[in-house]
């Protein structure tokens, strides 16, 4: 398939999965990598304080708030 013809039935909303092949496919900046960070109890306390009171695992609420703080570094810049 061309890519004009590829971008127009993406753009018209047709399915075009079937042309591209998936099993290469990655999100830019999504490799994962697991790291080690040693926290005092009290901070593990009131993570898994926040994170059941947000319905989240105490992983997600520290991502997100990194995340946040790191976006909020770069907009900073």
């Amino acid at each position: 398939m061309k890519a004009k013809k590829f971008d127009s039935d993406f753009d018209d909303g047709k399915d075009v999965t079937a042309v591209l092949d998936l099993s290469k496919a990655q999100r830019p900046l999504q490799k994962q990598r697991r790291v080690n960070v040693d926290f005092p109890d009290w901070m593990i306390k009131s993570l898994d304080r926040e994170a059941k009171r947000l319905g989240v695992t105490r992983q997600s609420i520290i991502k997100i708030w990194l995340a946040e703080r790191l976006e909020q570094l770069a907009s900073n810049k």
